[in-house]
């Protein structure tokens, strides 16, 4: 019964949510992440969240309402008493509140901001490789077409008895191991897709084009302003909640003092009196200073600012050797295809005319073509591997 049932069900959510194609390049990766990542979108909510604390805070509590009441004896008289008491800081403990929820907004802000950063860096560098397995695909293609007409040509010389047979079938051989390495890459891609549908918003029947080729290798300037970047603020801005929190925490050592009037009246043996007052209740800190505390958000300052330097010296780090990275990668591309290529590719020629006139073995010719695929996919790996730095 559930192997029939699951069949139909698919049937029906296919029928109910048809599949839908998305053409994107490399350039709409990041505004798609952007707006479509389901996790963005629930991280999100946690700025929500850190704004609704922020207009809670800085609120004096509320004020308290009391009543008594008291039978009349022989020795008091009937009293009903009404109270109004209000709890006041005695430092500037609100003013810290406000500020402190202030800066979590902030940090929740940028939390998010490098979440996105992250996932679309990672969406992106998916991307990359996309691409990168097309042309590599399209060359094994290319490739395979050059070999398919390679077997062709011996097959037919060697039924006129002119090559050997052995040549032909070592031929179509070259031509089959080809197909299997771009339906090989095919896999890979149809993997990588699966990967990137979910972080751009997609169903798995959706169908995903990434159009377009990789982006020319340009080096950025050494003028980029790092400090900019997310977790780095993120970090600064952790920083300076933490030291606030510790300034909160001495300002916590004085609680708040009670401050309220009352009013009530009497009788007594039916003559009617009456009375009123203002009275107030200051706590002294003689037993709790708020030390430990104090000391624990002093040591949480400190991580946070010791944090935000060894991030730093991270940044910096990375950013240098990643640079170094797209300048290797950058010329490595540039000699592969400006000077390695072309003479392969000239000496691959010359020996598939040597081949056909019976000067060289099949073999050779083989090896030549094996080259000069090996080059041209180094090509492609060294472009795709600058832009994944």
């Amino acid at each position: 019964m559930n192997r029939l049932l699951c069949p139909v069900l698919f049937l029906l959510l296919t029928l109910l949510c048809p599949a839908s194609d998305f053409t994107l390049s490399l350039s709409e990766i990041g505004p798609r992440v952007s707006s479509s990542h389901p996790s963005l979108k629930a991280a999100r909510l946690a700025v929500e969240e850190a704004r609704g604390r922020h207009l809670a805070a800085g609120r004096l509590s509320n004020p308290t309402a009391g009543t008594e009441y008291q039978n009349e004896d022989r020795v008091s008289p009937s009293a009903l008493m009404f109270s109004i008491d209000q709890s006041f800081p005695v430092t500037r403990r609100l003013s810290l509140e406000k500020k402190l929820t202030s800066q979590l907004v902030s940090a929740a802000e940028l939390e998010v901001r490098d979440a996105e950063r992250r996932m679309i860096s990672e969406a992106q560098s998916l991307a990359v490789q996309i691409l990168a397995l097309n042309q590599q695909r399209a060359l094994r293609v290319e490739q395979t077409a050059l070999a398919t007409r390679l077997s062709e040509f011996v097959k037919g010389r060697a039924d006129a008895g002119e090559l050997s047979a052995l040549d032909s079938a070592q031929a179509q051989v070259d031509a089959q191991r080809l197909r299997m390495e771009a339906r090989k890459l095919e896999t890979e891609t149809v993997s990588l897709l699966g990967t990137i549908k979910p972080m751009l918003g997609l169903t798995p029947g959706d169908q995903l084009i990434l159009k377009g080729d990789l982006l020319p290798l340009t080096i950025p300037g050494n003028s980029a302003d790092w400090s900019q970047r997310a977790d780095y603020q993120l970090a600064q801005t952790k920083a300076a909640a933490a030291e606030t929190d510790v300034n909160l925490a001495i300002q916590n050592k004085w609680q708040d003092l009670s401050a309220g009037i009352f009013a009530a009246h009497e009788e007594q043996q039916g003559t009617p009196t009456g009375f009123a007052g203002f009275r107030m209740s200051i706590p002294l800190p003689l037993w709790n200073q708020n030390q430990g505390e104090i000391a624990e958000k002093a040591a949480s300052a400190e991580r946070a600012r010791l944090e935000s330097a060894a991030l730093t010296q991270t940044i910096l780090s990375e950013a240098e050797t990643a640079r170094k990275e797209m300048l290797a990668q950058a010329s490595l591309a540039s000699e592969t295809r400006d000077k390695l290529l072309p003479l392969v590719i000239e000496q691959t020629s010359k020996l598939e005319r040597a081949y056909e006139n019976g000067q060289t073995d099949l073999l050779t010719v083989l090896r030549a073509r094996e080259q000069r695929l090996q080059m041209n996919a180094a090509a492609l790996e060294a472009v795709r591997d600058f832009h994944l730095a």
